[in-house]
C-alpha cells in the first residue's frame, strides 16, 4: 500500500512539473515577445522621423554644395529607409503584440489549471484527465499561433449551396 501511495505521489509530481515547465515557458516567451513588440513599435517611429530629417536636410545648400556630404546624406537616408521597410515587414510577419498577448493568456490559464489541480483533494485527482487537459491547452495555443503567423491572410468563406 505504501508503494502505491508513493507511486501516486510521483505521478502527481510529474503532472505538477509539467504544469510548472509549461507555465515557465509561456512566461519566458511572453517576455521575449513583449520586448520585440516594444522595439517594433518604437523603432519605426524613430527611423521614420530620422529618414524625414536626413532627407529634408539633404536639400539644404550646405549639404548640396559639398559633394561628399551630399553622397553621405543620400546613402544614409536610403539605408535608414531600407531598415524601416525591413522592420515593418518583420512586424507584419511575426505579430509580436498578438503573440505576447497569447503567451500571457496561456500562462495565466495554465496557472489557473495548476491551482485547481493543487486544490483538488489528492483522492479525487484524475491524472490522465489532467495531462489530457494540459496537452489540449498547449495544442490549442500552438494551433492558434501557427494560424496567426502562417495563415494570417484573409481567406474567403465557402458559400452555402442553399444560398444562391
Amino acid at each position: 500500500m505504501a508503494d502505491l501511495e508513493r507511486l501516486k505521489t510521483i505521478d502527481e509530481q510529474y503532472v505538477l512539473n509539467q504544469y510548472e515547465n509549461k507555465i515557465y515557458y509561456y512566461w519566458r516567451a511572453s517576455v521575449n515577445n513583449k520586448r520585440a513588440y516594444k522595439r517594433y513599435r518604437a523603432w519605426p517611429i524613430i527611423l521614420g522621423a530620422l529618414v524625414t530629417l536626413i532627407t529634408t536636410m539633404s536639400t539644404a545648400e550646405f549639404v548640396q554644395s559639398v559633394p561628399s556630404l551630399r553622397i553621405l546624406f543620400a546613402v544614409t537616408s536610403a539605408i535608414i529607409a531600407f531598415m524601416l521597410t525591413a522592420m515593418n515587414g518583420l512586424g507584419q510577419n511575426f505579430h509580436w503584440g498578438a503573440s505576447w498577448r497569447s503567451m500571457v493568456t496561456n500562462a495565466v490559464r495554465l496557472e489557473k489549471e495548476r491551482d485547481r489541480f493543487l486544490a483538488t483533494n489528492p483522492k479525487n485527482r484524475n491524472l490522465k484527465k489532467e495531462l489530457d487537459l494540459l496537452n489540449s491547452i498547449i495544442e490549442e495555443e500552438t494551433k492558434d499561433f501557427f494560424q496567426k503567423v502562417l495563415d494570417s491572410e484573409v481567406k474567403p468563406k465557402e458559400q452555402n449551396s442553399s444560398q444562391g
